[in-house]
């Protein structure tokens, strides 16, 4: 089926703040501000032109798979109306509005944070780019999708040396290990509340809270996952010593994109 450009309304979808606010790492900023990355086994390019989303690289049937990869049935404005209660939310929303939670596949967010820990974003785009090229589909001009978990099975820490992944490729093996055998079935993480299902995942050698967080935020949009690294503890102690407002109860993973790009990207407090 003939690949086309479909338009679609960008209300509070800033590819930037959304490509670049550290929930995915297959994305890179092209000429003119577009974005181009792989996901979901397809290359595609998003573009902003006269006030809507113009993707590039998908077929109009394709088109529902992939407004629930972007969230674009999710109205984005009701969450800046409450968390518009508190004064810092308020003055974050104003700025970082346009951040989208994407729906990433599970198991390719799952191992994308195993790599983040402890790294930067250059380095940890490397490694999984390397496992790609290595394990991946190749999905033609020369680029590979990310490899499935069934592709992976029975590999060894031996096996991904050249990844350069370090401490982390053993991590990686296990998480491979317990998708294979059923121990971690997606589905059911899928069905549990946060708690438990951020249990199951730490059952996983060398996935902690934070990562177990950023997991069921950014695959299985469970909008109150508060992943906290470093600086959104600092964050944290600058802005919300006791806590998070009520107005966002609920959608705290939400709040917490949108006051990580404001502090990021503003005067005040240096992440």
């Amino acid at each position: 089926m003939k690949k086309m450009s479909i338009k679609v309304n960008n209300s509070n979808f800033n590819l930037k703040q959304t490509f670049l606010c550290g929930q995915c790492f297959r994305w890179k900023e092209t000429e003119g501000g577009a974005f181009s990355g792989i996901a979901m086994g397809k290359r595609l390019t998003l573009s902003e032109q006269n006030g809507e989303i113009v993707i590039d690289g998908i077929t109009k049937s394709e088109l529902p798979e992939w407004s629930v990869y972007f969230d674009l049935d999710t109205d984005y404005y009701e969450y800046i109306r409450r968390f518009s209660a508190d004064k810092t939310l308020k003055a974050a929303c104003e700025v970082s509005s346009g951040i989208r939670i994407l729906r990433q596949e599970p198991f390719e967010t799952l191992i994308s944070f195993i790599i983040s820990q402890n790294n930067n974003i250059p380095r940890i785009s490397g490694i999984i780019g390397r496992l790609c090229e290595s394990f991946g589909e190749n999905i033609g001009g020369g680029d590979f999708a990310f490899p499935t978990v069934e592709k992976l099975r029975g590999i060894e820490p031996e096996d991904l040396a050249p990844l350069r992944a370090g401490f982390r490729a053993k991590y990686i093996v296990d998480a491979v290990n317990r998708v294979n055998s059923g121990e971690i079935n997606f589905d059911e993480i899928d069905e549990l509340p946060l708690d438990s299902a951020r249990d199951k995942l730490k059952r996983i050698v060398g996935v902690g809270d934070k990562v177990a967080d950023c997991v069921l935020l950014f695959a299985f949009h469970k909008l109150d996952a508060f992943p906290k690294d470093v600086w959104v503890k600092r964050l944290m102690a600058e802005f919300y010593p006791d806590g998070l407002p009520e107005c966002t109860k609920g959608a705290e993973g939400v709040a917490q994109q949108y006051l990580f790009d404001y502090v990021r990207n503003n005067d005040g407090l240096k992440v």
